[in-house]
């Protein structure tokens, strides 16, 4: 199924070849609480050999330390919202990405106290509280980072356009040039952006402010038939080695005078992560036609399936109940990602009482809230489990 599957410049902009391979693999799809087959909230996105995470709930250090994953490649991650499942696991990540660890006795010298500024290892995004919570949490806990960290912070309308919600001056290893992003036009576009890739984001509906991001790759080469260049090319002896400026859409002109045209650019990948929430529609305009949409599906009604499942219940009394929580159904992701003619779906965030193993009663859980969206979407539906990792390719069209 998958397997086809910041405009504004900063101190940290890098130049980035073409991605050759994406993948997500997720490190915690459990809601609110862990279970034993559940981690908290996050899920990694590989561009290549750069790691950009999203959310970083409790013990995400452990699950990439169990996945594939590479945790030194962290350079960026990104929370939806402030909620402690999804973001509890920042500073103690951060300790190991940054070889932050508590002082020094007294008379000895440390370092990691004259940390360089100017450029930073680590980019976090989130919204406004994000700063607050880091800074606050290094303060108080006395780690000291070695290495440098900024947090960008988008702003929603409603919130003040400067301040961070503490007092605390910044920490020694943090950037001073982290942005406040205000909210335009219901969005924020563009928060990221460099020669290759670019990420946006708008507000998502929840019980607290929230977000959703979406990746989108720049567009990429077309698929080159050397039967079509290599015949004239001989004719007119000329090198071989102009193909690769043909299979970049470029034009090369003969000593004959012919003309050659590289094959139109594709478009690229576009992948659409979002938060908690019981109304994502404020994203559909970034999100439409992604080729991968990640949506929660926090409940589901199964009766006959789910050994909890009350009598009282029924379809619409377990969705009312979940959108009162902020949250979502299969039935409810299953409807948005046909709205926004999402190529491939996965559902993510589920409540603790749904397993993520290898049992016949998961598969048949997971089975059952799979076929729910997938009532709704039209097509297949995968749940996502930890550590579970998947491959997006380019389309063919």
């Amino acid at each position: 199924m998958c397997q086809r599957l910041s405009l504004i410049l900063d101190p940290n902009m890098t130049s980035r070849g073409q991605i050759t391979s994406l993948n997500v693999t997720f490190l915690g799809t459990a809601s609110a609480q862990p279970s034993p087959t559940r981690n908290h909230s996050a899920l990694s996105l590989r561009l290549g050999s750069d790691v950009w995470l999203f959310d970083c709930g409790e013990a995400t250090q452990h699950q990439l330390q169990k996945s594939n994953v590479k945790m030194g490649k962290v350079e960026k991650i990104f929370i939806t919202h402030t909620h402690g499942d999804h973001i509890f696991g920042v500073i103690p990540l951060m300790a190991s990405l940054l070889n932050g660890a508590g002082g020094v006795t007294e008379g000895s010298e440390d370092p990691r106290l004259n940390v360089e500024t100017e450029t930073a290892a680590l980019e976090i995004y989130g919204p406004l509280g994000t700063r607050a919570y880091i800074r606050n949490g290094l303060a108080y806990t006395h780690t000291q980072l070695g290495s440098s960290y900024v947090v960008h912070e988008l702003r929603f309308s409603k919130d003040p356009p400067s301040g961070d919600f503490t007092a605390l001056a910044p920490q020694n290893a943090e950037c001073l040039f982290g942005r406040n992003i205000l909210e335009t036009n219901a969005s924020w576009l563009d928060i990221y952006k460099d020669d290759v890739v670019s990420v946006s984001a708008a507000p998502i509906h929840h019980s607290v402010p929230c977000v959703g991001y979406v990746v989108k790759e720049a567009p990429v080469p077309g698929k080159i038939d050397p039967a079509k260049y290599v015949p004239e090319l001989r004719r007119t002896k000329t090198p071989m080695s102009v193909m690769r400026q043909l299979q970049q859409g470029e034009s090369i002109t003969l000593n004959d005078g012919t003309v050659l045209h590289g094959p139109p650019r594709r478009n690229g990948r576009k992948i659409a992560i979002l938060g908690d929430t019981y109304d994502p529609s404020p994203i559909i305009s970034l999100a439409e036609d992604a080729d991968l949409l990640i949506h929660e599906a926090t409940n589901a009604h199964l009766p006959g399936i789910d050994p909890n499942t009350k009598d009282t219940d029924n379809y619409q009394s377990v969705e009312d109940r979940t959108k009162s929580r902020g949250h979502s159904t299969p039935q409810m992701a299953g409807s948005f990602a046909k709205g926004i003619r999402a190529k491939n779906l996965i559902l993510n965030h589920f409540s603790a009482r749904y397993p993520g193993d290898d049992s016949d009663e998961s598969k048949v859980i997971m089975g059952a809230i799979a076929q729910l969206a997938a009532s709704e979407y039209g097509q297949e539906v995968i749940c996502a489990r930890d550590l579970m990792s998947l491959d997006i390719s380019i389309s063919e069209k």
